[in-house]
């Protein structure tokens, strides 16, 4: 999630344990280990794909931060005995507001590294778009009354209503997934990767993404479908040239981050041509956010770039896209295809209807 939503998180969690004792004073801190771990972002790794991959790594670890909230525990009822506060509450205080930060991410497509320093894939079980603000606004308002009223009890509230709507959004995936599932068993894909994530700023519509070899299957679900069957769209992935950059560590720790969820395609507008690599995760269809360019044409043939780095997104009218699925969140009239937003090159099978 954003930071400003890890603050809240925090913040609401501070007041909440030990508001009584430390008034607005818990608060804060909360806040400030809310987002502590984020603040991983100012490290540079040293090119773009081990920035993007590295992040919500070590500070983002169960191990690492359990451990600083115990020396945090530790130290707090050495030297604040005058606040009459336990070891246990302080850990409970320090654990609940630092370990929160990367179990939500987790709950994010992005991915998180839970498990690090073990070699695992980043864990990722979407239940809110990266930025929800029906999510976020309980919490900082909340914590806006705790701020300037002195009401910390306020925060309970916060974090009541904040685990009510992740509560809500697990049952709105395990609808969707139900629904999608007959689909998938008709088109020989229910055992391929498939990923479920809500649609941006909401619980109500989902998207659908099950990958192959060489293709990949998209579709939007919406809670209020009804009967409506889901149909499947499907685009090319551009595997022709996965095996160029599997040569090369920067294709394989993009593999590792995002699985099977890449396109490539080589860009011939460049001097020289070069291989480029799409996370389909990110973002939304025809409006991916994270484009590297990994290697480039040689009359050798393909030579990895030393340091590799991320390109900007084609410029497109996303304000229209969002209107068209805030329309859709509540009909299934006209249906909403995503191919509609993807460039025609992509497409494996168009339909007025999907």
């Amino acid at each position: 999630m954003d930071s400003l939503t890890q603050a809240a998180l925090g913040a609401a969690i501070g007041g909440t344990v030990l508001g009584r004792r430390l008034g607005r004073k818990a608060v804060l801190i909360g806040a400030a280990l809310g987002t502590l771990p984020d603040l991983d972002v100012v490290i540079d790794y040293g090119d773009a794909v081990a920035n993007v991959t590295q992040h919500r790594g070590f500070s983002h670890s169960l191990f690492v931060l359990a451990g600083l909230a115990a020396l945090l525990a530790g130290l707090s009822a050495r030297f604040a005995k005058a606040r009459d506060i336990s070891p246990g509450r302080w850990l409970a205080f320090f654990g609940l507001c630092l370990l929160t930060h990367p179990l939500l991410d987790a709950l994010t497509t992005y991915g998180t590294q839970i498990w690090w320093p073990l070699d695992l894939r980043p864990t990722a079980y979407p239940l809110v778009f990266i930025i929800d603000p029906f999510y976020s606004l309980p919490l900082l308002a909340t914590v806006l009354i705790a701020l300037f009223s002195g009401r910390i009890g306020a925060t309970r509230w916060g974090l009541a209503l904040s685990c009510l709507y992740l509560v809500l959004s697990l049952g709105a995936r395990t609808l969707i997934e139900q629904r999608v599932e007959p689909v998938l068993a008709e088109n020989g894909l229910e055992d391929a990767p498939r990923l479920i994530q809500p649609t941006p700023f909401n619980i109500l519509l989902w998207r659908v993404s099950v990958a192959e070899a060489d293709r990949y299957h998209e579709t939007l679900v919406g809670v209020f479908d009804g009967d409506r069957r889901p149909r499947l769209e499907h685009f090319s992935r551009g595997s022709e040239w996965e095996t160029v950059v599997q040569d090369d560590a920067s294709g394989r720790r993009l593999d590792w981050f995002a699985g099977p969820f890449l396109r490539y395609e080589v860009d011939e507008s460049r001097e020289p041509a070069t291989l480029v690599a799409t996370d389909l995760r990110l973002g939304f269809p025809g409006f991916h956010a994270f484009h590297f360019a990994l290697a480039e044409r040689t009359d050798d043939g393909w030579r990895p770039l030393a340091a590799p780095y991320q390109l900007e997104p084609r410029r497109r009218d996303s304000e229209a896209a969002l209107r068209r699925l805030g329309t859709r969140i509540l009909s299934t009239e006209p249906r909403l295809c995503v191919g509609q937003f993807v460039e025609p090159r992509w497409r494996l099978s168009t339909s007025a209807t999907c």
